[in-house]
């Protein structure tokens, strides 16, 4: 540094700490004290909050220290909160509205079809599928084939009452043993079953004949089929003219089912389920792309 005093004086030699480098000598400029106190009361502050809060991380976790506070976690917990509160306040609101009125809300619609995703993963999906596509004896959700009507409103009557559940408001119908209660032979059976099938396109039972079985389904399954064996969705008597048959369409299926009958049970979900889980199942299954 120059003496300004002497204007005339060389500048004294910098102080070094006698380590040198490539010729780049290094400068002894101690850092101020306070900066060092402050570094200092910075490592054994370090120290204390190691103590008190989760800090070091373990194998499968965390030390949680003595306080045992996470800010994470407090931070999650008020997430948490604000998430059940907002949901509270929308399922209060599914519950009040019709499904006309959730379908009409873009808000209660998203809802909706959320609660009733999940609703129907834990609920639905063992019989029906996760993909909601059934199998046989259990519909597919995602035709157009619906016994009792396919609308919302006619949905959420279906899961909340069931069918065959033995609940007052369930949906009634059944399929008569036409066989084994002796109403039809075995001959007349493959007959009305061979002609049925040909209504869809399909082939009947070898040798069966189909004008035999046209008289017999005029006389015995036309009163809930109706003639043209279009079905009858106030008795759940499904149409017979379309490629979806539920149990099966083989000659030896359909035969069955005209022999030995079918009464298949759709469980009651009132009273298992809140109002707003099935406002919201009826609204996403009839959104999966059935119904009508």
């Amino acid at each position: 540094m120059a003496d300004t005093a002497n204007p005339g004086t060389p500048p004294a030699a910098p102080e070094t700490t006698g380590h040198e480098w490539d010729g780049i000598a290094e400068y002894n400029n101690p850092l101020p004290r306070w900066w060092l106190y402050t570094l200092y009361a910075t490592i054994v502050w370090s120290f204390g909050y190691w103590v008190a809060y989760p800090a070091w991380p373990l194998v499968s976790g965390y030390t949680g220290g003595v306080l045992g506070y996470s800010q994470r976690q407090t931070v999650l917990d008020e997430v948490d909160a604000v998430r059940r509160d907002r949901n509270a306040r929308g399922q209060t609101q599914l519950a009040g509205a019709s499904v006309a009125e959730i379908r009409a809300d873009p808000a209660l619609l998203r809802l909706a079809l959320a609660t009733g995703k999940a609703a129907f993963g834990d609920n639905c999906a063992a019989c029906h599928g996760t993909s909601a596509t059934g199998r046989t004896g259990y519909p597919n959700l995602q035709d157009d084939d619906w016994l009792w009507g396919g609308s919302p409103e006619e949905i959420e009557r279906t899961i909340r009452y069931g069918a065959r559940s033995g609940n007052g408001e369930a949906h009634v119908g059944d399929m008569p043993a036409f066989g084994r209660d002796g109403v039809l032979k075995r001959d007349e059976a493959e007959a009305v079953a061979s002609y049925v099938l040909s209504l869809s396109g399909k082939p009947g039972v070898a040798g069966a004949s189909l004008e035999k079985g046209a008289e017999t389904f005029a006389g015995t399954c036309a009163a809930c089929h109706g003639e043209t064996a279009k079905g009858n969705p106030e008795m759940g008597a499904p149409n017979l003219t379309d490629p979806i048959w539920l149990y099966g369409s083989s000659p030896e299926q359909v035969v069955a089912t005209v022999m030995n009958g079918r009464k298949g049970v759709m469980p009651a979900w009132e009273g298992r389920l809140d109002p707003a889980t099935i406002k919201s199942l009826a609204v996403y299954v009839h959104g999966l792309g059935g119904g009508h």
